[in-house]
């Protein structure tokens, strides 16, 4: 079923030991707790919606570009790959890839910007929280529970894999979310989670770095010129240019993000099995309870990190057609936001009999949670169909 028990790290989080699920159920006879999580993961319209969800580039502006599925899957890959060359459960790391963006709002950091701000009289919110509300609340496909009912691990893994939430000096306050959640079960926020929720966390700065250099390059944000200023990706690319000259523009850039994520899963192996030896885990409760991440980059790696982010600042994420896109996007969702909360009898009718009275916090955490579940395109459909006055308000059925 996994991969192999005997073949697992001492500190690696084996099935057999999982802390369980908060509703008991029975164990499948042909897949571990780990794979089972990660099947009802992708099973979930939460996890399909992801296709129409931005990473970068709204999705109607091209189908070329990354989604928040397409980058979901990089990030999995990359994960699954991370932990099965340090021994570690290749199946908990891709779950928890997978499920690491599933509380995403619509139009990317835009809105969830947009969405944080208007949310912050009422509890605030926040992405990764939202992740955990939509797989322990708002999918509803079972009959026995709301929720996905995922393991102990999946679920510390999708609200800590950045780090401990408590505990430390100049803690955030927590989400709303996480805090009603804890009422129900203890994620043990002050610890950090296991390596295999670690090496998720890092996996995704490996696909969204390089993966937007391509988005970026191909989109005309920047030139190769342009980046070469990043030292690691400059001599990166002057390796591919001198090996093959004649290249054409597209097989280059390629060849030069293959590159580029292989000598970063490379540093993170060698980086992180020498921090392993030093702290000489045994369990991985050893690892939630070190005090510091296990798994990530060197410090010349990480300086690359910073020094490539430094660079897509400004040049991609900030460059004048984001910006419009992004000012866009963000008054979709405040208008939306403020006509729901102003008037939930708007909502659809499911998501009325959640709502409170108009303007309440009770009304205003159903409309982030209604809002935070729409795609890109649906999103900017129903603004069209409350705020167009020549547009059609709904869809009826004739029959």
């Amino acid at each position: 079923m996994d991969n192999s028990t005997e073949n697992f790290a001492p500190y690696a989080c084996i099935p057999e030991q999982s802390r369980g699920r908060l509703h008991d159920e029975p164990e499948s006879a042909t897949r571990s707790c780990f794979q089972r999580d990660r099947d009802r993961i992708i099973h979930a319209a939460a996890f399909r919606r992801l296709q129409y969800k931005t990473q970068v580039f709204v999705n109607h502006e091209g189908d070329f570009f990354r989604t928040r599925l397409t980058h979901s899957l990089e990030v999995s890959q990359i994960a699954r790959s991370i932990a099965q060359n340090m021994g570690l459960n290749q199946y908990l790391a891709e779950t928890l890839a997978l499920a690491h963006d599933m509380g995403h709002t619509p139009f990317g950091h835009a809105g969830e910007f947009e969405l944080e701000e208007l949310m912050a009289p009422y509890g605030g919110f926040d992405h990764n929280a939202q992740s955990l509300r939509v797989v322990t609340n708002l999918e509803h496909r079972y009959a026995d529970f709301d929720g996905l009912n995922l393991t102990w691990e999946t679920l510390e893994g999708v609200v800590k894999h950045n780090g401990p939430l408590t505990g430390f000096d100049g803690a955030a306050p927590l989400p709303w979310a996480i805090v009603e959640y804890a009422k129900l079960q203890d994620l043990e926020l002050s610890t950090y989670a296991s390596a295999e929720a670690q090496i998720a966390a890092v996996a995704d700065d490996v696909a969204y770095n390089n993966h937007d250099i391509d988005d970026g390059l191909r989109a005309g944000l920047f030139s190769i010129n342009d980046i070469r200023q990043v030292d690691f990706v400059g001599r990166t690319f002057a390796e591919v240019e001198k090996l093959y000259p004649d290249l054409d523009f597209s097989r280059t850039v390629h060849e030069v993000v293959r590159r580029t994520i292989g000598l970063m899963v490379e540093d993170i192996l060698a980086e992180s099995r020498a921090r392993l030896a030093d702290a000489k885990p045994i369990t991985v409760d050893d690892v939630r309870g070190y005090g510091a991440a296990l798994v990530g980059f060197s410090a010349e790696m990480a300086k690359n990190d910073r020094e490539l982010k430094e660079f897509l600042f400004p040049n991609m994420y900030r460059h004048y057609k984001l910006n419009r896109m992004t000012s866009k996007a963000r008054r979709v969702v405040k208008d939306l936001f403020e006509l729901f909360l102003r008037e939930p009898e708007t909502l659809p009718t499911e998501w009325q009999a959640g709502a409170g009275a108009p303007g309440d916090e009770i009304t205003a955490r159903v409309v982030a949670d209604y809002i935070a579940g729409m795609t890109d395109r649906y999103a900017l459909d129903e603004h069209r169909r409350l705020f167009d006055l020549q547009a059609r308000t709904s869809e009826f059925t004739l029959g």
